[in-house]
């Protein structure tokens, strides 16, 4: 592009080709423009995360950039501090707590569905589990220091079952085994 071509358009809108996604600058426009007919006078903090906006999820999108402030560039900072959008420290604090849980990998989920179906089909002695039901499981949950602690988590054992089995062509024979062992008539 010629320079002069670049000075121009920075002139009309010095953000015209910003470093970070087009999205991110839409949805700060849309922002910019509902603080602009509010006059300036608008308590972020207070707006519903369901907030819409000229198509815009405007609360949402306010909301994650509150929580997710120290990942913003510097210049997207200032942007959002020109209009009163500002970081939340408990945001921020809750979505680092929910990144650094451990992502649970296929095996393991199935490892603990299975788990759940045994412990189903010792307590009613069949495998017919209804679509809505959740089985208790006592999991060990490894904390920060690494030391484990037994947490009692809800698996959605009917849920697991009916993906499972829409998804069963995708299963090993050794899962498929497993369930059968268990008394699923389907595998």
């Amino acid at each position: 592009m010629a320079p002069e071509r670049r000075r121009a358009l920075e002139e009309i809108d010095p953000w015209w080709c910003p470093t970070w996604p087009i999205t991110w600058q839409r949805a700060y426009a849309t922002a910019r423009q509902w603080w602009l007919e509010a006059d300036g006078r608008v308590d972020w903090a207070a707006l519903s995360v369901d907030t819409v906006f000229e198509g815009e999820q405007l609360g949402r999108w306010v909301q994650a950039q509150r929580a997710g402030w120290p990942g913003l560039e510097e210049e997207q900072r200032d942007l959002l501090s020109a209009i009163g959008i500002e970081e939340d420290p408990e945001l921020v604090a809750a979505k680092q707590a929910a990144e650094a849980k451990p992502k649970v990998s296929r095996a393991d989920r199935f490892a603990q569905g299975l788990a759940a179906l045994a412990a189903f089909v010792e307590r009613e002695g069949h495998a017919k589990v209804p679509r809505p039901h959740k089985e208790p499981l006592e999991v060990v949950v490894a904390g920060p220091g690494g030391e484990g602690s037994v947490e009692v988590v809800s698996v959605g054992l009917g849920a697991f079952l009916n993906n499972t089995k829409a998804r069963r062509a995708k299963l090993t024979a050794g899962q498929l085994a497993q369930l059968a062992e268990h008394g699923v008539e389907w595998a």
